[in-house]
């Protein structure tokens, strides 16, 4: 699974041009692009890039990639990040590492974004991977039963769990705010869905990323399959 990744990440890295300014994306697909992009880098290529975490910035500075933010300059040319789930409409849910903040602006803020992925992936609806939700601590129980009252009127329903870290404590985003993890197995109208949530005041932001991705590079053990959005 790992190598599928890497293939994935290698044939995005194919649309990145000298002189572009990146959005990069977290996780263990993405990471693999972060790691090729600094093979370039060291070759001579000259890119900037703005990290959706802490852990990639880390990491791209480790590459020696030249880093910048959104305060500085106000569009990207691509972002390269990965995904827990695509549908065929190439929405996505992201944030099961809890980066959905952050590339959500980087990827709205871009051009173009192209999510890489394995083939496992690729879905006939979102849903089965759970959806995360970012939450301002304050007012949780109130939050919660507004999040259950858009389930409803979206007509899914499921479990949800505030997400914990590896020592138990409640798990804290970069932002500083907690996620809430909604097991529905299904969602039949990922885009209205996304609009009920986004208006709940405690509410930060949700993981279903609805007409950002342009491209998606899914890599699998037959090859490499690309789909563009129609």
């Amino acid at each position: 699974m790992d190598g599928l990744k890497r293939q994935a990440a290698a044939r995005a890295l194919e649309e990145v041009r000298d002189g572009m300014k990146l959005g990069l994306g977290t996780g263990s697909t993405a990471k693999h692009f972060v790691d090729l992009l600094g093979e370039k880098v060291r070759s001579g290529m000259k890119v900037v890039g703005v990290p959706t975490s802490e852990a990639t910035r880390a990491q791209a500075e480790a590459c020696g990639i030249a880093l910048t933010t959104l305060d500085e300059i106000d569009h990207l040319d691509l972002t390269i990040d990965g995904a827990d789930e695509v549908d065929h409409a190439l929405n996505l849910i992201k944030g099961g590492g809890g980066a959905l903040l952050r590339e959500k602006i980087v990827a709205a803020a871009s051009d173009r974004m192209i999510v890489i992925a394995d083939d496992s992936k690729w879905v006939d609806a979102l849903g089965r991977f759970p959806l995360p939700i970012e939450v301002i601590p304050f007012g949780l129980a109130a939050t919660r039963a507004a999040i259950a009252k858009a389930f409803a009127e979206a007509g899914v329903a499921g479990q949800m769990v505030l997400r914990t870290a590896r020592d138990g404590h409640v798990f804290v985003t970069d932002g500083g705010h907690w996620i809430i993890d909604a097991h529905l197995g299904r969602i039949g109208d990922a885009p209205r869905l996304a609009g009920l949530l986004s208006v709940i005041p405690g509410v930060v932001e949700h993981g279903l990323f609805i007409g950002l991705a342009g491209t998606v590079v899914l890599a699998g053990a037959q090859g490499i399959r690309v789909v563009e959005r129609r």
